[in-house]
């Protein structure tokens, strides 16, 4: 008679529970399989294996030896125990499409560093105005232009005014110069011509009574001082009568004679005590300058000559004319009886404006 030991075999069946410790085995088939799951398991939520060997279990069967399980059971539990396992979650990365030409293995770690977290908003950069150069050209030129059509209408309209003056409105706005019709009318006033000496207010003087006889004045330039009373008498005729002081340098004279010779109703001379280096003067007007370059000069000579005149249309080529220097006056005809008539052809009594009548004696 047989008798079954404590640890004999028997027709008890093998225990399928697993056993703590124990690892089931596992084909290499069901390895490469299961190689795709990702059973890491997550330290945090992955439960506890339970590992108590069960209490209705005898202390015999717990100290025997691990029963051989097949190899399809041992598969059957491998995937029991990977699928109780639950899957870490992968953290999602955001996949950057790469760039034309280049390798998208080829990553900067602060793109990698950046993966996993929610990408910025992309700001919103204004686009910059560039300013490109002007073109000076064409802007230089129609400057040019409008400066010179401005300076044309300019032109035009001071032309314009100035040809609506009359001659003594352009004389009064020659800078410096003396209207003595408006401040000494009184010196221009005569009652008829006079021998003789004759003692002026202004010296040279511009107008009043003076001597029968009258200065050539066809463009003569004299090297010695003349009478005033004949120079009067030209500049009643409408001529304009140059002087200078005689400390003039010579320069300055020769330049002034330039602007007398060869030009009727024009004289010039020296005259002793000048107060200023140079006087013009006509009937009414005198003009006192530093320099013969002076504009002023022309400007004088071109508004007052023969205009104002108080003998209109009276001559400086003819009649009883004096050629001589000197400052005591020539009575030319004063024996003649007909002289002593023709005395009052220039007016007679005036206020210094032109009374219209005879050709001067």
């Amino acid at each position: 008679m047989s008798m079954s030991t404590q640890h004999g075999g028997g027709n008890r069946k093998p225990s399928t529970r697993a056993v703590a410790g124990a690892k089931p085995k596992v084909d290499e088939e069901e390895l490469e399989n299961s190689s795709e799951l990702d059973t890491t398991p997550d330290l945090d939520t992955a439960p506890d294996l339970d590992t108590t060997p069960d209490s209705d279990s005898d202390s015999e069967e717990s100290s025997s030896p691990p029963a051989k399980t097949s190899p399809a059971r041992a598969r059957a539990a491998a995937k029991a125990a990977a699928s109780s396992k639950p899957k870490a979650k992968a953290s999602p990365r955001k996949s950057a499409s790469p760039r034309a030409g280049s390798s998208s293995s080829s990553s900067s770690p602060s793109s990698r560093a950046a993966a996993g977290r929610p990408a910025a908003k992309a700001r919103r950069v204004a686009p910059v105005k560039v300013q490109q150069d002007r073109n000076w050209g064409p802007i230089a030129l129609f400057t040019a232009v409008a400066l010179v059509a401005l300076g044309i209408i300019g032109f035009a309209s001071w032309q314009v005014y100035q040809n609506g003056l009359t001659w003594q409105e352009k004389a009064d706005r020659i800078n410096g110069i003396t209207d003595y019709h408006k401040t000494d009318p009184t010196s221009l006033e005569y009652q008829q011509h006079t021998w003789g000496p004759i003692k002026y207010k202004y010296n040279p003087p511009s107008g009043g009574t003076h001597n029968p006889n009258w200065q050539r004045c066809l463009g003569d330039v004299y090297t010695a001082p003349i009478a005033s009373e004949h120079a009067v008498h030209s500049e009643e005729h409408g001529a304009v009568w140059i002087t200078y002081n005689p400390s003039l340098p010579a320069d300055q004279v020769e330049a002034l004679a330039k602007k007398v010779r060869g030009n009727d109703y024009m004289l010039m001379s020296p005259f002793p005590g000048l107060d200023a280096p140079i006087s013009l003067q006509t009937w009414g007007y005198q003009l006192k300058v530093q320099k013969a370059s002076d504009s002023r000069i022309d400007e004088f000579i071109k508004t007052l000559k023969q205009k104002a005149a108080f003998e209109q249309g009276a001559t400086c080529s003819s009649g009883n004319m004096i050629t001589e220097t000197g400052t005591t006056p020539r009575d030319l005809g004063k024996d003649d009886p007909n002289a002593q008539t023709n005395m009052g052809n220039d007016g007679g009594a005036n206020s210094g404006q032109n009374p219209g009548s005879g050709t001067g004696g």
